[in-house]
């Protein structure tokens, strides 16, 4: 076989076998096959999409090419959350805590970095000094069956083969791909050993996926190679037409998860910890009426024992606590600049992809594989949709060691919010619950 002809095959719009499948990302893995070329078959993929067959042994080739997870304790509950990626959504660093601070689950997660206008759980996880993501797989088991959570980046033997495209998609603008997702979430997920998994399905301007029919038909085909391999998948669809919550960037969404791990915290965020860790737990007991996990869950959160559960996973994983303890001993941003409305009315829209764009231009993400992340880096939205506004008043605050990018932005960071005088309502947190 060439990868040549590979790639003009799915040019065409026909169906690759399991084996020529096989034969592109083994050779990608190997190096066999240069990332030119395989930026060319996940661009027509991009553009022609796979059939059912194709994806079934696109998740199976990556799942294969490392080690899994066994998890050896039956009386346990093994459940994870995996969000489709947004701006400003840093729920992993409340849910997994919130879970464990429960009791009745386990949470063994691994999650990834940035990727295109979304920010990455382990960027956020690794802003915090001495936190450490890469923990081996014996180690991440054993830590889970400890304490009753790990959160770590994937290893070097752990599906290796969607680390390495994983990477290729965020700088080739292939991210947008139903297929794609479905190999590189399902692969990961099945391979860490879990029995439950609840998909964030993010839908609106901000998410990888715009359009609601497409999100939701993304939400299916998840639920459904999910369960093909044996996990109960609980998709829930959910909004990303504006921010989740104020904060963008790294250590700026660690603040804003602190909060809310302490019984404050913006309203949406705290709304959607609660909502998808609710159904976490559904998975693990089905016969618990859903109602009282969640009454059971605010009273974890409003007590603190959600944030001392993560103080807890983040010294067993070398972080300093006294960072989280007390998140003022952060050094902030050299360069803060804030920015102002220029006209009065209602925040009609927002851009809100551009403006996880714009947090990667002031140092929040990369823009190329070999880029560095400032942890400081990133900005705060002060207003949202449906709310008033008087020219002059605070919009958004801007965070960045670099002083040329800050400049450049404030001139047009405005223009990200639509402000008129109609506004007819804001949109619902979550849409819907497959």
């Amino acid at each position: 076989m060439l990868a040549y002809t590979l790639i003009e095959k799915k040019q065409q719009g026909k169906a690759l076998t399991k084996d020529e499948i096989r034969f592109l990302v083994k050779g990608f893995l190997k190096k066999e096959i240069p990332a030119y070329q395989m930026s060319a078959f996940l661009m027509a993929v991009y553009f022609k999409g796979m059939d059912a067959d194709e994806i079934s042994a696109y998740i199976d080739v990556i799942l294969h090419s490392g080690k899994r997870v066994r998890f050896t304790d039956k009386s346990a509950y093994y459940v994870d959350k995996h969000s489709t990626g947004g701006v400003g959504d840093k729920i992993s660093l409340i849910l997994a805590p919130l879970a464990m601070a429960s009791g009745r689950v386990r949470v063994p997660m691994i999650s990834g970095r940035g990727l295109g206008h979304s920010g990455g759980t382990l960027d956020k996880l690794e802003s915090i000094p001495g936190f450490r993501t890469d923990l081996s797989l014996l180690e991440f088991r054993k830590q889970t069956d400890a304490i009753g959570c790990a959160l770590i980046g994937q290893t070097a033997d752990l599906c290796p083969a969607d680390k390495e495209l994983y990477a290729l998609r965020d700088v080739t603008a292939t991210v947008r791909s139903i297929p794609l997702i479905c190999g590189s979430i399902l692969s990961k997920k099945i391979a860490e050993g879990i029995q439950g998994l609840v998909l964030d399905v993010k839908t609106g301007n901000g998410a990888f996926i715009p359009e609601y029919a497409e999100s939701r038909e993304l939400a299916s085909k998840l639920k459904y190679f999910g369960e093909a391999y044996g996990l109960s998948v609980r998709p829930v669809l959910t909004d990303m037409n504006q921010p989740l919550g104020e904060k963008i960037g790294n250590w700026l969404e660690v603040e804003e998860s602190l909060d809310v791990l302490k019984g404050g915290g913006p309203a949406d965020v705290r709304e959607l910890s609660l909502v998808l860790t609710t159904q976490m737990l559904s998975l693990a007991d089905p016969g618990s009426a859903a109602e009282q996990i969640r009454q059971d869950l605010e009273t974890i959160l409003d007590k603190g024992a959600a944030f001392e559960a993560f103080l807890r996973i983040a010294k067993t994983q070398g972080a300093d606590i006294r960072y989280l303890e007390n998140p003022e001993r952060y050094r902030p941003a050299k360069h803060i600049m804030q920015v102002k409305a220029g006209r009065e009315g209602t925040i009609a829209a927002i851009d809100t992809y551009q403006l996880g764009l714009d947090a990667i231009a002031l140092g929040a993400g990369r823009t190329a594989m070999t880029d560095k992340i400032d942890p400081r880096a990133g900005l705060i939205v002060h207003k949202h949709l449906g709310d008033a506004v008087r020219k002059g008043e605070l919009l958004v605050t801007l965070h960045s060691a670099k002083m040329k990018a800050i400049e450049s932005l404030a001139a047009v960071i405005g223009q990200r919010f639509t402000v008129s005088g109609e506004f007819t309502s804001k949109p619902p947190i979550v849409y819907e619950i497959l």
